[in-house]
């Protein structure tokens, strides 16, 4: 029986990949690199953290590699001011993600959220787009707790909400997500409608990749895993 269910946030429940790559690359324009990063590309540099997120955008447009700390710090602090300021701006929730939720919700599994994304950013973008949703828990990347893939983070939700791995599900968009719930011996479900593919959520170990929220739903019923599994071995 599945009694919680743990999401991604960025390219699971929000779409900010607009937000984030405005906020990109008015921050490269500020810190004086004239490249232009297609707002599509940004799909493929999110995922893993801000920090990562920064150095990818410095050799996707072009940066020599020899940048100084300095001038990575710089970038960074830019991208972090324009997003703290305006946390929302053309952020939305997935088309069907609520309604979903809610189901979730009323059928009594509990709600949590783990992201690479700031934690400080986490809060404001979920309360907006989520504010009827009673998440028992959402981390966003912490001082002290490793960034996903890393399991640390998954584990402490399943030890805070006092939830066995083998009623839980995680669900994300990414490898990163997929390598996180399969590192914390969780149940893992993959979803198309984000920022990557079904081949690296197949690649990374998925154990189900559904094409809609509410395709969803039915994964969270009664031995649902067990019969998928037991349909597929026939």
């Amino acid at each position: 029986m599945i009694r919680l269910c743990v999401f991604d946030l960025d390219g699971t429940l929000s779409d900010t990949l607009e937000s984030i790559a405005l906020y990109g690359n008015e921050a490269l324009r500020e810190c004086g690199y004239p490249a232009e990063i297609p707002t599509d590309r940004f799909r493929y540099l999110v995922g893993e953290g801000v920090d990562v997120l920064i150095a990818r955008m410095l050799r996707e447009a072009g940066v020599p590699e020899e940048q100084s700390p300095e001038d990575t710090a710089r970038l960074r602090e830019a991208f972090l001011r324009r997003y703290t300021q305006e946390p929302l701006r053309m952020a939305r929730a997935y088309d069907g993600v609520a309604e979903m939720l809610r189901v979730l919700r009323d059928r009594g599994i509990r709600l949590a959220i783990l992201s690479n994304k700031p934690h400080d950013l986490v809060r404001p973008v979920v309360s907006h787009l989520f504010a009827d949703i009673p998440f028992a828990c959402c981390y966003g990347q912490r001082e002290g707790v490793p960034r996903k893939p890393d399991p640390q983070g998954l584990l402490q939700i399943l030890e805070e909400l006092g939830i066995p791995k083998e009623d839980c599900l995680y669900v994300g968009d990414t490898g990163v997500d997929m390598q996180t719930g399969r590192r914390a011996g969780v149940r893992t479900v993959g979803v198309l409608w984000g920022f990557r593919d079904q081949k690296e959520l197949q690649e990374t170990g998925a154990d189900a990749i559904v094409c809609s929220p509410k395709e969803l739903l039915p994964l969270c019923g009664d031995g649902a895993f067990l019969q998928k599994e037991l349909n597929e071995n026939r």
